[in-house]
């Protein structure tokens, strides 16, 4: 990899390997701490992201260590196949020559994937949170601008108050248990999400990859049957995390929006996670999303947790 940037002294870099997950785990939950109050990185985040097929950790990814401490990491990857290339950075305060240097080589290798993709720039998303131990003068002065807000939602729990509800007249839910099934929930997710920003599709294999499938819990994935429109929605949840449960996916085509169904949805995952003991739950939303979700979860009472910003920066690529 061709680049300009020089080591600052006293730093050392390498490309991460899958035993550096619980260094990196804990520099994140370090950051975490800092940006949103508590510690919220998983281990088996990091562990995906590192044995993810379509990310070459000896080229993708950085560790940057001072005086043997780990400082900040690293990781570019692509799922578009095309001019977008997504690309995560994270760096405890107060090092700007650190900073300064692994924007250096992750800028640099975006350029070099979307280049083997055939595109003539590459168009590189960053997502932070609004409060970032990251510089964002800094940020702005290399070129990236803010195009997108995400906000984290969460709400209590109660096995008193949040019972599972009756279905609708016409509703079934199933669970993913079978092949069948989990090929349906990724088709009605790839047409659900097709018109979302920063949409990217992806095959079957792709999908299971993207959810590290050895680890997921298909009781927690249930497709809506619908009398006659027939499967029109799926209900994607986690109950890995030790904040809250999750809500990973929550997708209805766009001939069963306007009907009530999402709501069901959020209210069935709310009495399902409430009779297992959880007290808390969350889930992740667009606050431009067309499809009014914002305001539905906020009518079912979830509330922000905190923000992301998703960040971009264009590049030319070198030819």
């Amino acid at each position: 990899m061709t680049t300009h940037a020089t080591l600052p002294p006293g730093l050392t870099v390498r490309p991460a390997t899958f035993d550096d997950a619980a260094a990196v785990c804990a520099l994140l939950n370090e950051i975490d701490l800092l940006e949103i109050g508590r510690a919220d990185t998983e281990l088996f985040e990091i562990q995906a992201d590192l044995k993810h097929p379509e990310v070459d950790l000896e080229h993708d990814s950085w560790l940057l260590f001072e005086d043997g401490r780990l400082i900040a990491y690293g990781l570019v990857w692509d799922e578009s196949g095309g001019e977008r290339i997504d690309m995560e950075y994270y760096a405890l305060p107060d090092r700007p020559q650190a900073s300064q240097y692994l924007f250096d080589l992750s800028e640099a290798r975006t350029a070099e994937r979307a280049a083997a993709n055939g595109a003539d720039r590459a168009v590189v998303h960053l997502h932070l949170n609004i409060a970032p131990t990251v510089d964002l003068r800094a940020l702005r002065g290399r070129g990236w601008t803010p195009v997108r807000r995400y906000n984290s939602m969460a709400r209590d729990l109660s096995a008193d108050a949040d019972r599972l509800p009756e279905p609708p007249a016409g509703v079934t839910l199933r669970p993913c248990l079978a092949e069948s099934d989990r090929r349906r929930a990724h088709a009605l997710l790839q047409d659900s999400f097709v018109d979302h920003f920063d949409f990217h599709p992806r095959t079957y294999e792709q999908w299971l990859d993207d959810l590290d499938a050895e680890r997921v819990d298909w009781s927690l994935m249930w497709i809506a049957h619908v009398d006659g429109l027939g499967d029109v929605a799926v209900l994607h949840t986690q109950n890995d995390r030790t904040s809250m449960a999750w809500i990973g996916h929550l997708g209805v085509l766009r001939q069963a929006r306007n009907k009530g169904l999402g709501s069901y949805l959020l209210r069935h995952a709310f009495g399902h996670y409430a009779a297992l003991g959880r007290d808390r739950i969350g889930l992740g939303v667009d606050t431009d999303n067309s499809t009014g979700a914002l305001a539905l979860y906020e009518r079912h009472g979830l509330s922000l947790d905190f923000a992301v910003d998703t960040w971009e920066l264009t590049r030319p690529v070198a030819r």
